[in-house]
């Protein structure tokens, strides 16, 4: 984020606003992977995956119906399976299962391509038109995640990596597609739908992998699941989206680049994951390759 940015912010009390309910819904977002590391360790990820859908999605239904959400056309519903298919099916399901090989810290590397993720989906399907310079900066980010991958995989990408890489294409997907249905509905009720329309999915999903033991299952586990259901799959998303009503789009999304960061530092608070020196360097990276290319998007 640039001084003048924030310097910027302050003069009209909307885009200060929007500044704090866009920096409200990335700390909420930040603790995705890490809440869905501490799931994992105990929970079958299948289950993890398919729960949090299903509780995002009742609190979905609660909120279309308080806010008596009109019924979407079919257009829109076409966009909203799109959605649903990867923001509320599979990314979540890959990084759930990527999350038991791997640390919380090592996804949150990835996890910082999503932003270009997004353009790169969005220039696909004609909403993003980004200049020459774009590409660069793009190309410079996922060489960063690349080297860094394939230096820790002694050479080779493992099984992880590639699972979150189709997690970071699924949510370029998923928030490309929702970016586009928002300019004609309310931004909540895209998630809402989306999560709605992966009911048929999820719900039998949750009842096949619903754990043997669900009392030998560690408080931490269930703690983490209550997370990612209820903040990282439907709060946060209520605060960023309303940020960027209130604040811009261009200006709001710029506090994402925050969100590697505070992911780290809540894997380490409350995982105990130690930061070595190749994820902080990979971090900034990343954290560089993607505020230059919103520059040119």
């Amino acid at each position: 984020m640039t001084a003048a940015t924030l310097d910027a912010a302050p003069r009209n009390p909307m885009v200060l606003r929007g500044f704090v309910y866009g920096l409200i819904g990335v700390i909420i977002f930040g603790g995705s992977l890490p809440a869905t590391r501490a799931a994992v360790l105990a929970l079958d990820p299948w289950f993890v995956s398919a729960a949090r859908a299903v509780g995002a999605a009742l609190l979905g239904m609660g909120w279309l119906l308080w806010e008596r959400a009109a019924w979407p056309s079919r257009q829109e519903w076409r966009g909203l399976a799109i959605v649903g298919l990867s923001v509320v099916i599979a990314f979540p399901v890959l990084t759930g299962l990527a999350m038991q090989w791997v640390s919380a810290s090592h996804g949150i590397l990835f996890v910082g391509l999503i932003p270009l993720s997004t353009c790169l989906v969005g220039a696909m399907i004609g909403t993003v038109r980004p200049r020459r310079a774009f590409w660069f900066w793009a190309v410079f980010g996922a060489a960063s995640v690349a080297s860094y991958a394939v230096y820790m995989g002694g050479g080779n990408f493992s099984l992880p990596d590639l699972l979150m890489i189709g997690a970071i294409i699924g949510s370029g997907v998923g928030y490309a597609e929702g970016a586009r249905l928002a300019q004609k509905m309310a931004p909540a009720a895209v998630i809402s739908w989306g999560l709605v329309i992966s009911l048929p999915l999820s719900l039998p999903a949750m009842l096949l992998a619903w754990p043997a033991a669900p009392a030998l299952v560690p408080a931490s586990a269930w703690v983490g699941l209550g997370y990612v259901t209820v903040f990282s799959m439907f709060v946060g998303f209520l605060f960023w989206y309303r940020g960027m009503v209130l604040g811009g789009t261009a200006k709001v999304s710029q506090i994402q680049l925050f969100q590697p960061f505070i992911g780290l530092l809540l894997a380490a608070a409350f995982l105990g994951e130690k930061l070595d020196l190749g994820i902080a360097l990979g971090t900034v990276m990343v954290t560089i390759s993607v505020s230059q290319a919103r520059r040119y998007a």
